[in-house]
């Protein structure tokens, strides 16, 4: 166990314990904290309720103070250990009431290439209805994610199923397949239908997947998941992003004892910024934002993620945000798993494309971490032809077929870039001539508005629902198409550099002919 690991445990067993042990013992909750099959406690562990943490003695003992006894308890496994599997493949980091929790060894997984690295799945918002949308996720999503190597752990950014937790069974046997530990983040479609307060709005989520407030730790990161999503039963509207006091009370306990060393990862459902339309109400309190910005600020290495939209982002919090950390706070609004709620036509595999009103293709991210807080993100676009060079991992081209040769030039060549922002560099070029940089443009993509206008002017329904109406894409880029070539076809390459300074391409054509009356 590290030094400063160790002395930051003592001295939080010290601070809680130091006014009376013996009565602590005695009127609240105990347990220990054991090696597998038997073996000895585990000293310097780390055990929560969701608002207070505490350390496990030198014999693996721990003291909170007295809970309720149906609430839930949590271990935060540290420092070569980590926990069991229970048999239905989900981690056994969390018990209702008092008792023991047993650790095995950690090992690292096979990593196949990647160094070091600690590469770990995201998915947001399965978001299944049916036992059907099981099926599509089991082998749409999961399957295609059974073909990454090296995954050390996964997490499910919220909206596990529709309003359906029966179907949470058959979601869990199906993300069991990939072998990896998994955490659950609660979304707003994991509340109970009747709930009456947002204090008792979870109790199936809780009841499969555990505390909402919990932390895990990895040698190369610290993931804290949180449920922002404040309940308002007979409101509208019936939620808002936020946290509540017992989170902050988990947060102030908690983040002194975190390794700054590693990056810090803060899993949500509800994005921090907000995203309401104008005049409406806000979809996220900024003074729990603020609040929490402030107890992250002297984290040198902070990611945040998010999920909830149905769309990707990628987000940079400021000053104006209440961010007053070092450089800028990112916040990656994941895409869906679900696209956009499994919808459209199907694809070769017979899963619905369900494109998200963005542009963005159904699919999951990879986030790749490495030792001192650096880290990559990358999203896998799922159900995609793998024979169209127009279509790949990184983006999607559009450009008209035809042009009349001469024309002015006012029509463009598209790349919706899926991991894109601001500071993302796209170019192009025809006929492998000089690259000139693509203009960011606020604008729905064009391969989502042609499949709306084929939902509109088909006789009969090509889908159980169509693809939604496209919106405004946050990373859509434009580069206008030259008509002054001879006739013929033209070649249209476009070439992304991801943060990583790594290039992708993808290619497509349009032709040029003369007009004859």
């Amino acid at each position: 166990m590290q030094a400063e690991g160790l002395f930051a445990a003592a001295l939080l067993a010290s601070i809680t314990f130091m006014n009376d042990p013996v009565d602590a013992a005695r009127n609240g909750c105990t347990g220990q904290v054991l090696e597998a099959d038997g073996g000895q406690g585990v000293a310097g562990q780390l055990v929560s309720d969701g608002r207070r943490v505490v350390a496990t003695d030198v014999d693996g003992r721990y003291v909170l103070p007295a809970i309720d006894a149906k609430a839930q308890v949590s271990v935060i496994a540290r420092d070569g250990w980590a926990v069991p599997a229970r048999e239905d493949g989900l981690p056994a980091f969390w018990r209702t009431g008092c008792g023991d929790f047993e650790l095995v060894e950690a090992t690292s997984p096979s990593l196949d290439g990647h160094g070091a690295d600690t590469r770990v799945l995201v998915f947001s918002d399965p978001q299944t209805s049916t036992e059907v949308q099981v099926g599509h996720y089991a082998r749409g999503i999961v399957g295609a994610a059974r073909n990454e190597s090296g995954i050390a752990l996964g997490i499910t950014l919220g909206d596990v199923s529709d309003d359906v937790p029966e179907l949470y069974p058959a979601l869990n046997r199906a993300t069991a397949l990939l072998g990896v530990p998994w955490l659950h983040v609660a979304g707003n479609h994991d509340v109970d239908v009747d709930a009456r307060d947002d204090e008792a709005a979870l109790s199936a989520f809780r009841a499969v997947y555990g505390p909402d407030t919990h932390a895990w730790e990895t040698e190369r990161a610290v993931f804290v998941v949180l449920d922002n999503v404040v309940s308002m039963p007979g409101q509208r509207p019936a939620y808002v992003g936020g946290l509540r006091e017992d989170q902050f009370a988990f947060l102030e306990s908690y983040l002194p004892l975190a390794p700054r060393d590693r990056l810090l990862v803060v899993a949500v459902h509800i994005p921090w910024f907000d995203t309401a339309a104008p005049g409406r109400p806000s979809t996220v309190r900024v003074e729990d934002r603020e609040r929490l910005f402030a107890l992250l600020r002297d984290f040198p290495h902070v990611l945040l993620l998010s999920g909830h939209r149905h769309t990707q982002r990628q987000f940079f919090h400021g000053s104006s945000a209440g961010w007053n950390g070092e450089g800028r706070l990112r916040e990656y609004n994941v895409g869906a798993a679900s696209g956009a709620y499994w919808s459209g036509v199907d694809d070769a595999s017979g899963i619905p494309v369900s494109t998200m009103a963005d542009g963005t293709p159904k699919g999951y991210a990879v986030l790749t971490i490495r030792d001192g807080g650096g880290y990559a993100l990358a999203w896998r676009p799922v159900g995609i032809d793998g024979d169209d060079p127009a279509f790949t991992d990184a983006m999607a081209l559009h450009a008209p077929k035809v042009l009349r040769r001469g024309a002015y030039p006012a029509w463009g060549v598209y790349a919706n870039v899926f991991m894109g922002h601001d500071d993302t560099r796209v170019e192009y070029r025809i006929d492998g001539g000089e690259w000139k940089p693509m203009m960011k443009v606020e604008a729905p993509d064009p391969r989502l508005l042609a499949e709306n206008v084929r939902d509109d002017l088909a006789d009969a329904l090509r889908s159980y629902d169509r693809s939604p109406e496209a919106e405004p894409s946050t990373h859509l880029w434009r580069g206008a198409l030259d008509t002054r070539l001879p006739t013929g076809e033209h070649e249209v390459e476009v070439r992304v550099f991801d943060d990583e300074g790594i290039e992708h391409r993808a290619r497509t054509a349009y032709r040029l002919d003369e007009w004859s009356e």
